[in-house]
C-alpha cells in the first residue's frame, strides 16, 4: 500500500492493550484513522489511502486477530477492540483523531467515539447495524441474502461455523463477498488472496467469529451510551444496493449531528466499488469541521 506519491507506508506493530497491533500510516496533517470489517484486512482500504494522504495523516490498522496483529484468544466485543485503536492512536502521539470504519469495523468505529468522546473529532459510520439497536424489517429478502441476519446467527455459533468452512475458506468468502456488492468484479483475485491467506491459517477464522459472537455482549455495552447521544458530526455512508439509508437512520438514534450519504453505484465493499466517491465524501465531510474550527479560532480572537 502506497500513499498519493507512492511512497510506501510506514508500518509497525506496537503492543497496546494487551495486543500487538500491527498498522500502517502515511500522509501529513489531521489524523484519520480506518478500521476494516470481516474478514478483511487494512488492504481493504488501498484504493482510498492515497485519496486521503495528500489531506491528512492516515492510520490503517489490523484489527486484533487479523492481518498482521497478534490473535488472542479473546477481546472480541466492540469496546475492547475500540480500546486496542484508541492505545494505538495514543501510541502514535495522535491526540485527537477522526475514525472511519465499515462493517464490523464501523461498529469499532463507534465505540471509539462513544467510550473515548474527548479523542474523536469526527466519525465515519459505513455499511453496518450497531449492536443494541433494532434492526429494520426489510421485508420479504432472498434467503441466501446477508441483510436478513442468517449469517449472524450461523456465526455466532460454537464450534460449527469452524467445522463446516475449514478447506472452504477461499471458496466461501469468494461467494459470500462477491454476493453483496453492487459490482461483485472490484473483488478482485489481490482480495480473495489476501483475505484467504489470513483465515486458511490456524484459527484464522477465530477472530472473524468471536466478533459475531460478541454481539450481545456489545449490545449490553452501547445501550447505555445512547442515552447520551454523540456531540461529535457523524458522517452516516450506505450502498444504494445493500443497507442504503440504513445507517443514516442507525446514526439518527445515537448521534446529535448526522450527516447521511448514499453512494449509487455501490453494495457493501464501497472502498472498493466506488473509492474516488467514498474518498470524496469522507474529505468533504472532514472539511466541515476544519472550516468549523477555523470559524471558532476566529471568534475567539486567534490566529
Amino acid at each position: 500500500m502506497t500513499d498519493h506519491a507512492g511512497i510506501p507506508l510506514t508500518h509497525g506493530r506496537p503492543r497496546v492493550n494487551g495486543v500487538d497491533l500491527h498498522y500502517a500510516t502515511g500522509g501529513s496533517g489531521d489524523a484519520v484513522v480506518l478500521i476494516h470489517g470481516v474478514p478483511k484486512t487494512m488492504f481493504f482500504w488501498r484504493h482510498v489511502i492515497p485519496l486521503l494522504t495528500p489531506h491528512h495523516t492516515v492510520v490503517a490498522v489490523d484489527l486484533r486477530g487479523f492481518g498482521g496483529s497478534g490473535r488472542p484468544a479473546t477481546g472480541y466485543d466492540t469496546r475492547t477492540l475500540a480500546a486496542d485503536v484508541a492505545a494505538l492512536m495514543a501510541a502514535l502521539g495522535h491526540e485527537r483523531y477522526r475514525v472511519v470504519g465499515e462493517d464490523w469495523g464501523a461498529a469499532v468505529a463507534y465505540a471509539v467515539a462513544a467510550f473515548h468522546r474527548p479523542r474523536v473529532v469526527q466519525l465515519v459510520f459505513q455499511e453496518t447495524r450497531l449492536p443494541g439497536l433494532p434492526v429494520p424489517d426489510l421485508g420479504p429478502l432472498a434467503a441466501e441474502d446477508p441483510r436478513n441476519g442468517w449469517h449472524r446467527s450461523f456465526f455466532g455459533l460454537p464450534y460449527y461455523p469452524e467445522l463446516l468452512l475449514a478447506g472452504r475458506e477461499r471458496a466461501f468468502w469468494t461467494y459470500f463477498m462477491r454476493g453483496i456488492m453492487w459490482d461483485p468484479s472490484a473483488y478482485t483475485d489481490a482480495d480473495e488472496d489476501e483475505y484467504t491467506r489470513g483465515l486458511e491459517e490456524p484459527g484464522g477464522h477465530h477472530a472473524v467469529f468471536e466478533l459475531y459472537r460478541a454481539t450481545e455482549t456489545d449490545a449490553a455495552q452501547n445501550r447505555p451510551e445512547f442515552a447520551v447521544p454523540l456531540e461529535c458530526p457523524v458522517l452516516a455512508v450506505g450502498g444504494r444496493a445493500y443497507l442504503a439509508a440504513e445507517p443514516g437512520e442507525q446514526m439518527a438514534r445515537v448521534a446529535a449531528k448526522v450527516t447521511p450519504v448514499v453512494i449509487e453505484r455501490a453494495g457493501h465493499n464501497i472502498p472498493l466499488e466506488a473509492p474516488d466517491e467514498l474518498a470524496r465524501c469522507y474529505l468533504d465531510f472532514f472539511a466541515t469541521e476544519l472550516q468549523a474550527a477555523t470559524r471558532r479560532r476566529e471568534c475567539a480572537g486567534g490566529p
